[in-house]
């Protein structure tokens, strides 16, 4: 017994002596101030803590001569394994076995211990705290092992390599959002597509060939009930990872306040990278992600769903936080289509989110994820519910110069027709018939009385547009200028309905009776402005010259009046302004040319006519390209395409 003693009592002492070389080794890996050879001293001092151990076989009443062995050569290979220097797909991938070997065997030690002769109780009791020991140094190992495996094996993202095509076909991203420019509008509102259903794209996070190594990893700690150790390092050593896969999405982490004091432009920018991210963290990342933690823990129950969460929850809601911030902040109409693409990629993803997070633990992601999908709905429907008494409510006074198309009309327009491109999201929205924000994206139907929701505020709104800009048309002092502004606006609303994916909300009735609108406002410009001009041609019977050469003259100034005023007003589109151009020029050049007959019939002198035909039917030409110029300014009649001419002539 007396001889057990002293082998105990050098093991205790060969234990300690390892265990303060282990530790001194590790603070001086913390301090970064370990040289290759003091590293390779330690090492060695170690394996000859080892040789200090005496014992005779004869006398080792409690433990058997092989346990001793067993023990000591297991705790050789845990103390001497360098876990920053091993490769287990390379050459060290016998070395680590065999270290999970030792460990397996100062497990089954301990187990051993525990049915040896109760008369040896306190040896046996020393024994297993010395192995005990020798686990808690080869737990801190095998975590320092696992973390090496993971860093030496991920996957490495590069920015440009971010697969964003796995969940490509929702949008597409350009640079502004609704304009007051034609088609200058999108920007993170415009698509080309309207695929409801990502794609899952599928990747291993890590060498395959590994993952066999990490799941023993996993289930040696496990069973040795160092469960904890390993999950903190596994779950730290991936929440580290999705940090920097955010970072390399430029993703970062803002506050409700941050968010609410950002300028709109900037603010759209940061929603256009959030829709990106959203779409590659929910559709890409976190599948994969959870595709890698049941490869390894998937045998041990609920661990993978648990460490799952707790790596991955801290980005989550770093997403869906800035998300909140946008939901509730300023309703302007400008932010209708971001609420719509940000609500979109949720909605588009939420199955993948409920599977991803099913059961309890789960439970208050998708809660939180289910909250703020309802919020962006509810907010973007009341946005688009209020924008018709935004319009009405335009307060401008100043009438738009040269009776153009103001920046209201063509906003409004831009509106509607980016609306066509988020119709099913809209008509679901609109489909809400109570305004608690609930709502459910997968149940979508597509029915007619969905269709008929939204044409109806579409038409209003267009009712709307309308009504102010007979409004605004009253501003014109020159009653004149009042058609030819309706008539632009009008023909500006048909045009764009008619050629557009939102036309199949406005029948052919609607198109019809807008068309003769603006038809009947050319027509009434021509009556107002052009019936006074002509007076002066009509024949009345008289052929005194006096009177012709009066009303020579009269037409003469009436015409270039009229002439100098409306060559700056616009008709921005082409084939409206030529075709009043020669509906003017029909009534116009037909009287002016038979007048000038009637002269030339009375011999009236050609001093007192200012234009020929062809004069006149240039300065026709001239009307409604918005320039002001007099008409002595240098013009080169003769330069007029013949074609343009004939046109005109034709009609005389």
């Amino acid at each position: 017994m007396e001889e057990t003693e002293a082998v105990i009592a050098a093991m205790n002492a060969d234990h300690h002596l390892k265990a303060a070389a282990y530790h001194i080794l590790k603070a001086l890996e913390a301090r970064g101030s370990l040289t290759d050879s003091m590293e390779k001293y330690l090492a060695e001092l170690s394996v000859q803590f080892g040789s200090m151990i005496k014992i005779d076989d004869d006398e080792a009443a409690t433990a058997s001569r092989e346990d001793v062995y067993r023990f000591r050569s297991a705790q050789k290979k845990i103390l001497n394994l360098q876990p920053s220097r091993l490769d287990i797909c390379g050459s060290g991938r016998p070395e680590f076995e065999d270290y999970l070997q030792a460990i397996e065997d100062i497990k089954r030690l301990r187990e051993s211990f525990g049915r040896m002769d109760s008369g040896g109780a306190k040896k046996v009791e020393e024994l297993d705290s010395q192995a005990q020991n020798i686990l808690q140094i080869a737990m801190e190992k095998l975590q320092e092992v696992l973390i090496g495996v993971l860093g030496q094996n991920k996957h490495c993202f590069e920015k440009e390599y971010i697969p964003f095509h796995s969940c490509e076909g929702t949008f597409s991203y350009e640079e502004s959002v609704i304009s007051t420019e034609d088609d200058s509008f999108g920007g993170s509102s415009r698509r080309e597509s309207s695929s409801t259903e990502p794609v899952e794209y599928l990747m291993d996070f890590v060498h395959p060939d590994v993952i066999p190594h990490l799941k023993s990893i996993a289930e040696l700690m496990f069973s040795l009930n160092y469960d904890h150790e390993f999950s903190k390092a596994f779950i730290s050593f991936w929440r580290c990872e999705m940090e920097e896969y955010l970072t390399i999405l430029d993703v970062e982490p803002n506050s409700i306040e941050d968010v609410h004091k950002m300028e709109w432009d900037y603010l759209d920018s940061k929603i256009k990278i959030w829709c990106r991210a959203a779409k590659s963290i929910f559709g890409f990342y976190l599948v994969n992600e959870k595709r890698l933690f049941d490869q390894i823990l998937g045998e041990l129950g609920s661990v993978s769903s648990m460490c799952f969460i707790e790596a991955t929850n801290a980005a989550i809601f770093c997403l869906l936080n800035f998300a909140q911030a946008v939901a509730i902040g300023s309703p302007g109409p400008e932010r209708l289509f971001s609420l719509l693409n940000m609500y979109e990629v949720l909605a588009d993803h939420l199955q993948i989110v409920n599977t991803l997070f099913a059961g309890e633990a789960g439970s208050f992601i998708r809660t939180e994820f289910n909250n703020l999908l309802n919020r962006l709905g509810y907010t973007a429907k009341c946005i688009f519910l209020e924008f018709g008494n935004q319009v009405a409510s335009n307060s401008s006074t100043v009438p738009f110069p040269n009776g153009g198309i103001p920046p209201l009309t063509k906003y409004v327009m831009n509106y509607i027709m980016l609306v066509e491109s988020y119709s099913d999201t809209l008509n679901l929205l609109l489909a809400e018939e109570t305004d608690n924000g609930s709502s459910n994206p997968t149940e979508k139907d597509n029915s007619s009385d969905f269709a008929d929701r939204l044409s109806h505020h579409l038409h209003s709104l267009i009712s709307i547009l309308e009504a102010k800009l007979e409004e605004k048309s009253n501003l014109y002092g020159d009653n004149s200028l009042r058609h030819i502004f309706m008539m632009n606006n009008i023909h500006y609303m048909v045009k764009k309905i008619n050629h557009s994916k939102v036309r199949k909300y406005f029948d052919d009735e609607w198109i019809r009776e807008h068309m003769v609108k603006y038809k009947q406002h050319a027509r009434a410009y021509e009556r107002v402005t052009w019936s006074n001009v002509l007076i002066p041609l009509q024949d009345d019977g008289t052929k005194a010259k006096a009177i012709l050469k009066k009303r020579c003259r009269d037409f003469t100034m009436s015409f270039e009046e009229k002439w100098k005023i409306q060559r700056g007003w616009c008709i921005p589109d082409n084939e409206l302004r030529e075709n009043l151009r020669i509906s003017i020029s029909q009534t116009v050049i037909h009287a002016y040319r038979t007048f000038l007959s009637r002269l030339a019939a009375c011999c009236v002198c050609d001093t007192y006519i200012k234009y020929s035909v062809e004069q006149l039917e240039s300065d026709l030409l001239d009307l409604f390209d918005g320039s002001y110029k007099s008409m002595n300014h240098p013009r080169r009649r003769g330069s007029l395409k013949s074609s343009r001419r004939s046109s005109i002539l034709s009609f005389v």
